[in-house]
C-alpha cells in the first residue's frame, strides 16, 4: 500500500556542519506546536540517536542500508513513522559520503530510497557567493536526490546573511529556510568528547535544553517552510507486515542499563523480547551482583570514563565472572568487552575489570577501529551459526595489549579491525565478546539463539550460580580475594 508520511532529511556537506543542532531544534519546535514526531538517524550511531529520542519523545530508529537490507529499512521507517505528523531523519557526515566512490550507503542514498526531500545544512564561515556553487554542485550531482532547501550555519551578521541568501536563491532556485549565527554558549549546550556528544544519561543539566532548542528554532529556522516541504513529500510504498507477537517470556535476560552502558539498538532489545526474553535492567555501578537471570547482554558505552567506579564494584565483577564460569550465556559488544577484560589502562591508570577473558586493554588517543565491519563466523558459538556473515560497525579507542595467540576467537574479520590480527569475537564457555556492534534486523537468528541458549541454561540447577554471600566467600577464598589473580592461576578454564 502507499502511505503519506511528511518527512525531511537534515543533511550536511560534512560532519560537524550543525545537523544535530538543527534536527533537535526542529523536533523541539514541532512538539511545541503539538505535532507528533518520529525521529531517525542515518547510519550506525547511538549518541545522536539517544538525543533525538530524548527531544522527540519517541524512540529514534537507526536506518542503515549496509547492515540491513533496503526493503527492511523502508519497512522499518514506514512502520515507525506512519502514525506521526512528521518524520525527521538526521543524516551523517557529508550528504554524498558513503562506503565507496559510488556513495553506497550514504545519506543521499537513504534519501533517495525513502523519496524524502533534503534540507542541506552548510557551515558558512568565511564564505559568501561560493556557497551557491556548492549548493548547485549538490543539486546536480545526483538527480535522484531532491534538495529542497538550505540552512546556513555560523552566519557572521546581517550583511553576511543577505549575501548568502541572495546568492543561493538567485543561482540555485531553492529557498534558504534558516540562518543560524555563531551560537556561542548555546552551541556547546551538549558537550562532546572522543566519541562525539556526551550521551543523555550523563548530561547533568537542568531543564533548560528544550527551551534553548525551541528558541533557536523560533529565531533562526523557518519552521513553517520546512513543514510545507515535508508535507509535499510523495507517498511512499510500504509493505504491511503483521508485527510478530512476543513469544511467551520463558527466560530472563539482564542487561546493563546505566550511565556507563547505553549503546543498545532498540531493535536488539525488542528482538530479544519477541524471541521470549523478559528483559531485566541492571546497574553495573549500583547493583552488587547479578539478579536471578538466565543470560546477560552488555552493550557499548563509556566504561573508560567511569573505570574507577566499575573497578571498585568488585562484587559485581565477581558475580559476572562466576556466571560466565558456570556457563551463563553472556553477549558483550565493545564497552562490554572492556568490562569482561582483565584490565583497562587509560590516562596512565590501570583499572581491574571482571577478568572473564585474560586480556589487558589500553585506550589510545586515536581510534583503533572506526567504520563498517564484516565478520565471518568460523567456529562454533552459542549466538551465530558457523558460516554466518555479520555486517556491523565498530568505533573504539581501546585495543589489546599483547597478542591473541592463547585466546579463543570465533570470527574472521573481512572488513574492519576487530581485536586485531584479522580476528574478533572472544569466546569462553558461553560468553562472547567483540568490538563489532550488530543490528538485530540484519541477524535475526542472534536473538533466537541467545534466548534458546538462555533457556537451556535456565533448566539447570542454578542455586550455586546466583552469587550469594556464601559463594562470594567461596570465590574469595579460592582467588585470594582477587579475581585477576585467580584467572592468572587457573588460566581460561574458569571456576567450574
Amino acid at each position: 500500500m502507499r502511505v503519506r508520511i511528511p518527512r525531511l532529511v537534515i543533511a550536511g556537506l560534512s560532519g560537524d556542519s550543525g545537523k544535530t543542532t538543527v534536527s533537535l531544534s526542529m523536533l523541539a519546535a514541532l512538539r511545541e506546536r503539538g505535532l507528533s514526531v518520529s525521529a531517525f538517524k542515518k547510519g550506525p550511531d547511538y549518541i545522536d540517536a539517544a538525543w533525538l529520542s530524548s527531544v522527540s519523545g519517541n524512540v529514534c530508529r537507526n536506518l542503515d542500508t549496509y547492515m540491513v537490507e533496503k526493503e527492511r529499512v523502508t519497512r522499518r521507517f514506514a512502520d515507525s513513522a506512519r502514525e506521526s505528523d512528521f518524520a525527521l531523519i538526521e543524516g551523517n557526515r557529508g550528504l554524498f559520503d558513503g562506503k565507496d566512490v559510488r556513495g553506497t550507503h550514504s545519506t543521499a542514498a537513504l534519501a533517495s530510497l525513502l523519496q524524502a526531500p533534503v534540507i542541506l545544512v552548510i557551515n558558512a564561515t568565511k564564505t559568501t557567493r561560493t556557497v551557491a556553487a556548492l549548493v548547485n554542485g549538490c543539486i546536480g550531482f545526483d538527480p535522484n536526490v531532491q534538495i529542497a532547501g538550505v540552512i546556513l550555519n555560523k552566519v557572521a551578521g546581517d550583511r553576511h546573511r543577505k549575501m548568502l541568501t541572495d546568492s543561493i536563491e538567485t543561482y540555485c532556485s531553492i529557498p534558504v529556510v534558516g540562518c543560524l549565527p555563531k551560537l556561542g554558549a548555546d552551541a556547546s549546550i551538549i558537550p562532546g568528547r572522543h566519541l562525539g556528544l556526551v550521551p543523555p544519561s550523563e548530561f547533568l543539566s537542568d531543564d533548560r535544553l528544550p527551551g534553548i532548542l525551541t528558541k533557536i528554532a523560533s529565531e533562526y529556522l523557518d519552521v513553517d517552510a520546512m513543514i510545507a516541504i515535508a508535507n509535499a513529500s510523495d507517498e511512499i510504498e510500504m509493505e504491511i507486515v503483521e508485527k510478530p507477537r512476543k513469544s511467551e517470556q520463558s527466560v530472563r535476560i539482564g542487561y546493563f542499563d546505566d550511565s556507563v552502558f547505553t549503546f543498545y539498538y532498540t531493535e536488539n532489545l525488542e528482538a530479544l523480547e519477541a524471541s521470549g526474553a523478559e528483559l531485566v535492567k541492571i546497574s553495573s555501578l549500583d547493583d552488587t551482583s547479578l539478579p536471578n537471570v538466565d543470560g546477560l547482554y552488555i552493550g557499548g558505552g563509556f566504561p573508560e570514563t567511569q573505570a574507577g567506579k566499575l573497578s571498585s564494584n568488585t562484587s559485581m565483577l565477581k558475580s559476572v565472572k562466576a556466571a560466565s564460569d558456570h556457563g551463563m550465556p553472556i553477549y558483550a559488544e565493545c564497552g562490554g568487552l572492556i568490562f569482561l577484560a582483565r584490565s583497562l589502562t587509560w590516562d596512565g591508570e590501570t583499572h581491574e575489570m571482571a577478568c572473564v577473558f585474560p586480556v589487558d586493554l589500553k585506550m589510545s588517543k586515536r581510534p583503533a577501529g572506526h567504520g563498517y565491519s564484516l565478520c565471518e563466523v568460523d567456529a562454533p558459538n552459542p549466538f551465530f551459526a558457523k558460516g554466518t556473515s555479520i555486517r556491523g560497525h565498530e568505533f573504539h579507542y581501546s585495543s589489546l595489549v599483547g597478542s591473541l595467540k592463547e585466546l579463543t576467537t570465533c570470527c574472521s574479520v573481512v572488513e574492519g579491525f576487530g581485536l586485531g590480527s584479522g580476528r574478533d569475537g572472544l569466546l569462553r564457555n558461553s560468553t562472547f565478546a567483540a568490538y563489532t556492534h550488530i543490528h538485530a534486523d540484519s541477524v535475526p537468528e542472534w536473538s533466537e539463539n541467545f534466548v534458546s541458549t538462555a533457556r537451556k541454561f535456565s533448566k539447570r540447577d542454578k542455586d550455586d550460580l546466583i552469587v550469594t554471600e556464601s559463594n562470594k566467600r567461596q570465590i574469595d577464598n579460592r582467588s585470594g580475594g582477587n579475581v585477576s589473580s585467580l584467572e592468572c592461576k587457573i588460566g581460561a578454564g574458569g571456576l567450574g
